[in-house]
């Protein structure tokens, strides 16, 4: 038993200096990177962590929340009262691999072997905004527009080119788009006006949210 979890170590193990290899120790398991990717916009439960990625397992997302707890990536929070509730969370350490995850999915969507039909989780669809903002579009046009998919709120605050994404209410919101992830992939990268999604609901300024959808583009197919 023992040199069978020395040999199961190892093979964990590149032996190479570069920041790169030791990068990959960390995050190369599978699902490690897209547990983090959950978190990048705030501390989660375990349950809602499960449901932003709905092929992992109980046990297969403990194993992989107490490694990335060791690297001193990923840490536990206690909600305060009411909630009370255990919580996961990036430590800053970790929250600096956000550029790292957002420069690989760009990188990956170039690929014509993307299929966008298959399951989408809020905190994805909130992070390619912010990912594939076209700054040229949005010029210094300033807004606020909230989305909500069920109970889970999040808000994208638009300035001067720059695009942040926070997860909670936004009470002074310009407009409020509700509705699932995959709704808005056709909206936002797609040719369809958000006129004639019916599975999205707007409320308050509809101008404003039609603008909004219209700021986005996904990068080109390799040839």
């Amino acid at each position: 038993m023992g040199l069978e979890k020395v040999t199961k170590e190892a093979k964990r193990r590149y032996d190479d200096a570069c920041g790169a290899a030791l990068g990959m120790e960390y995050v190369g398991e599978r699902w490690a990177l897209l547990l983090m990717r959950e978190l990048l916009l705030g501390p989660r439960r375990f349950g809602e962590i499960r449901a932003g990625l709905p092929g992992i397992s109980a046990n297969v997302l403990t194993q992989r929340l107490g490694g990335l707890e060791s690297a001193g990536i990923v840490e536990r929070r206690r909600l305060p009262s009411p909630a009370n509730a255990q919580v996961y969370a990036l430590t800053p350490w970790g929250q600096e691999a956000e550029p790292v995850v957002l420069a690989l999915a760009k990188w990956a969507l170039r690929s014509p072997t993307h299929d966008p039909s298959l399951p989408f989780s809020a905190v994805s669809l909130m992070l390619s905004l912010k990912m594939l903002l076209v700054v040229e579009r949005a010029g210094d046009w300033r807004a606020t527009v909230a989305f909500r998919f069920g109970d889970d709120a999040y808000v994208a605050v638009l300035a001067d080119g720059t695009l942040a994404v926070r997860r909670g209410e936004a009470g002074d919101a310009d407009a409020t788009l509700s509705g699932s992830p995959s709704a808005f992939l056709p909206v936002v990268y797609g040719a369809m006006p958000l006129a004639m999604a019916d599975a999205i609901t707007v409320t308050g300024n509809r101008a404003i949210a039609e603008r909004f959808t219209t700021l986005f583009r996904l990068p080109p197919k390799v040839e």
